[in-house]
C-alpha cells in the first residue's frame, strides 16, 4: 500500500490511495489540491467508501467540483477540478 501522486498531463494530476482508511485519503486529497493550479482536474482513486462522504464535504467547503464519479469492483474513481 503505497499513496501516488503523479501528472498525467498538462493540467491533469492522479493520486491513488487505494488501501488506506479514514481520515488518510481525504488528508492526501486536501494536500494534493493545495499542489495544483485552480483548473487543473485531479483523478482520484480510493477503495474506503466511509472517505467519499468526507472527501465530498472538503470540497464543497473549497469550492472544488467534483465533475466525474465512478464506482467499479469496490473502487471508486472521481475527477476533481480545482476551483
Amino acid at each position: 500500500m503505497a499513496m501516488s501522486f503523479n501528472k498525467t498531463a498538462d493540467g491533469e494530476w492522479k493520486l491513488d490511495v487505494c488501501g488506506y482508511t479514514c481520515p488518510h485519503p481525504q488528508m492526501y486529497t486536501k494536500k494534493a489540491l493545495q499542489k495544483m493550479d485552480s483548473g487543473d482536474v485531479l483523478t482520484l482513486v480510493f477503495d474506503n467508501p466511509s472517505s467519499g462522504e468526507s472527501i465530498l464535504a472538503m470540497c464543497d467547503a473549497e469550492g472544488n467540483d467534483l465533475i466525474d464519479r465512478q464506482e467499479s469492483g469496490g473502487s471508486s474513481v472521481w475527477k476533481i477540478k480545482k476551483a
